[in-house]
């Protein structure tokens, strides 16, 4: 009888695994396959931590930066750019609506256009804030007040549409819902910020509700998938904590209090040796969160923090770069007349190794081991990723102003403004 046992909950454990490796892989074996194919086809690329593997790129800037290969018009909006098999979207605004728009990458041309909802308006920016997700022949988007919809990659139609924070009885953020869709599996996954639920999980095929977790408000960080405490999860950064959930269930694993003035807690949580990195703004700071499982959830212990005034790196809206067991960010310094520099830490001991006093707010991704830089004046930054030292490559104006990170594929750099989308070589050849 004791044997019969022992062997059911044998077969229960290893069903509960397979279940489990069944939501991840997917997500995991897309994302390795779209960066093989220089794809960019999500928020911060492939991993949603703003690597690329792509490699060949130029290791200066020409004389006049960059070569253009393309600028058309674009829209207002905050959206980041998506990009797969040969066309880049994005959420635009203009004649009154939000849109998303689909581009030729190698011309800039249009291929389709399709209206999302009536112009949104903020007092911190008009226009869509989320960037569209990619996945197989469907495409989500998230709009500025909180509209979850699905398109055909072939032609924009819409498939199905829900008014997240409407039907969730949740509260929009003041600054505008700027959450990127993630896709795990056959599931969608938006920061709805209600007390019915913080996520909520949708059918990617019929849009049917799956599951909701969590009662913190939104923030406007966009959640990961991430591999840790030895198990994949959705890890959240809400507007008052960080979530770990269980991408099956939607049940809450771990909650960790991040209290950021205005809720904002933006950049995207970040996994380092199996470990949950979180930074915020407004004077706040940076913690590494070790896991630990315990029965069905996890405990928390903090493998360093860094936190107030003194902070060796605040995360404003920019989700640091890791590279080589080192991050790269910006440093925002709150307060009267708020300061940026860009910023390299020890990942594991949160040392910091060096400082770019001043150097202004911006974003940034990261390839061939080199950071690309945008900046609020408009500027495209190349810079050295080494902890040795600040090593700047090259800096060009490119456009009038953007908070956007670049976007990476097949040695092309797209980037965006309120006014203008642009095409960058950036091969080295």
């Amino acid at each position: 009888m004791l044997v019969t046992v022992r062997r059911c909950v044998r077969r229960m454990l290893i069903s509960m695994a397979l279940a489990a490796m069944t939501v991840s892989l997917p997500a995991e074996r897309a994302a390795a396959q779209a960066d093989a194919k220089g794809e960019w086809p999500q928020f911060l690329g492939p991993t949603r931590n703003g690597l690329s593997a792509e490699t060949g790129l130029l290791d200066r800037w020409p004389t006049d930066g960059p070569k253009e290969i393309w600028r058309v018009p674009g829209g207002v909006g905050m959206s980041g750019l998506a990009i797969s098999r040969g066309r880049v979207l994005t959420l635009v605004q203009r004649e009154g609506k939000q849109w998303l728009v689909a581009l030729e990458a190698k011309t800039g041309e249009s291929v389709w256009e399709t209206p999302l909802a009536p112009e949104y308006r903020n007092p911190m920016g008009n226009g869509p804030r989320g960037t569209p997700a990619i996945a197989g022949e469907l495409v989500f988007v998230f709009t500025g007040e909180g509209i979850l919809s699905a398109h055909a990659f072939a032609d924009g139609k819409q498939l199905w549409s829900h008014n997240v924070v409407k039907e969730l009885s949740g509260k929009e953020a003041e600054y505008g819902m700027a959450c990127s869709p993630l896709v795990v599996g056959e599931q969608v996954i938006v920061t709805a910020g209600a007390s019915k639920g913080t996520l909520v999980a949708f059918d990617t095929k019929s849009g049917k509700q799956l599951w909701t977790a969590g009662s913190d408000p939104a923030g406007y960080s966009s959640p990961a998938l991430l591999n840790v405490g030895g198990r994949s999860q959705i890890v959240a950064f809400t507007g008052s904590s960080a979530l770990g959930v269980d991408p099956a269930k939607g049940s809450v694993l771990w909650r960790y209090p991040f209290k950021t003035n205005y809720e904002c807690n933006i950049a995207t949580p970040l996994e380092i040796k199996g470990q949950v990195f979180l930074s915020a703004g407004e004077n706040h700071g940076s913690v590494l969160l070790a896991l630990k499982p315990q029965d069905e959830k996890f405990t928390l212990s903090e493998v360093w923090d860094s936190f107030g005034p003194k902070s060796v790196l605040r995360n404003e809206w920019q989700t640091s770069m890791l590279l080589d067991g080192h991050l790269y960010g910006m440093d925002n310094v709150g307060g009267a007349g708020p300061v940026t520099h860009l910023t390299c830490i020890d990942a594991v001991t949160g040392e910091r190794k060096w400082q770019e006093a001043r150097f202004g707010k911006g974003n940034l991704i990261a390839a061939d081991g080199k950071l690309f830089i945008t900046t609020m004046k408009g500027e495209l930054v190349l810079a050295r990723a080494t902890p040795d030292r600040y090593n700047e490559l090259g800096r060009a104006t490119v456009l009038e102003s953007t908070r956007q990170a670049p976007a990476l594929s097949n040695g092309r750099l797209f980037l965006r403004d309120d006014k203008e989308i642009v095409c960058l070589d950036v091969r080295n050849r």
